[in-house]
């Protein structure tokens, strides 16, 4: 996954946006982090439970095996073969996505800035 960005934009009742928005503020989370965040879980197969109200992902078990891994690669190669490279990409993707959004959701809080002077991402003094 590269450096661009675009946005996506989606239309759910005001009811739900509502439900997301609480969550992500118990969460500490932007709305736009809560949805990259819950559509990633989605994504790996974790499962909703009821829990306070709203759905959760439920979190997984401890998988010290790679069983998590044996299914992202899984997952990869459903849809036909794939390199090495390809495949290293597919496994990796997920958690650079959430590198960034992680980074993302730093920086709007000033916890973490990018300082070029200093050749990276810096703690703030906040």
């Amino acid at each position: 996954m590269g450096g661009d960005r675009q946005s996506v934009k989606t239309y759910v009742p005001t009811e739900q946006k509502d439900v997301w928005r609480n969550h992500a503020d118990e969460l500490d989370m932007s709305l736009s982090e809560f949805v990259r965040t819950m559509v990633q879980a989605g994504r790996r197969g974790f499962t909703p439970t009821e829990s306070a109200g709203h759905d959760e992902p439920a979190p997984e078990a401890s998988d010290p095996q790679g069983h998590d891994l044996e299914r992202r690669v899984h997952a990869a190669l459903e849809s036909g073969p794939r390199s090495w490279d390809e495949l290293v990409q597919a496994v990796v993707g997920d958690v650079e996505d959430e590198l960034e959004a992680t980074l993302d959701d730093l920086q709007d809080r000033n916890r973490v800035r990018y300082s070029g002077r200093d050749g990276g991402y810096v703690l703030t003094d906040e």
